[in-house]
C-alpha cells in the first residue's frame, strides 16, 4: 500500500505493519500517526532526534517517529533511507 498525504514532505513507499500494531493499536491511531510521520511531526521526540530527522529528510536517510496512544501504547514509524518501505512497530519488535 502506498498512501499520499497532503502536506506530505516525503513519499512512504510500501507501508507495512507488523503483528503487535496489528494487535495492539488502534487503526484509527496508526493512520493518525502516519498522517503526523509523512508532514513531518515526528511525534514523542527528542530535540536531537527530531534535528536528525530534519537532515535525514534532505540528505535521504533513515526517519524515525515515536508516538503513543490514549491508553499509553508507545508505537514507532520508520521509512528506509530510499523512502522504499514505511514500517509501523512496537519498540520490541525492533
Amino acid at each position: 500500500m502506498t498512501m499520499i498525504i497532503a502536506g506530505s514532505k516525503f513519499t512512504p513507499g510500501r507501508i507495512v505493519f507488523t503483528p503487535g500494531v496489528v494487535a495492539n493499536v488502534p487503526e484509527p491511531e496508526v493512520f493518525k500517526g502516519l498522517v503526523r510521520h509523512l508532514t513531518g511531526d515526528w511525534g514523542e521526540l527528542d530535540e536531537h532526534d527530531r534535528q536528525e530527522n530534519e537532515i535525514s529528510l534532505i540528505e535521504g536517510f533513515r526517519l524515525l517517529s515515536r508516538y503513543v496512544t490514549p491508553t499509553g501504547t508507545a508505537f514507532w514509524i520508520i521509512t528506509e533511507h530510499d523512502r522504499s518501505a514505511t514500517t509501523i512497530l512496537l519498540p520490541e519488535e525492533y
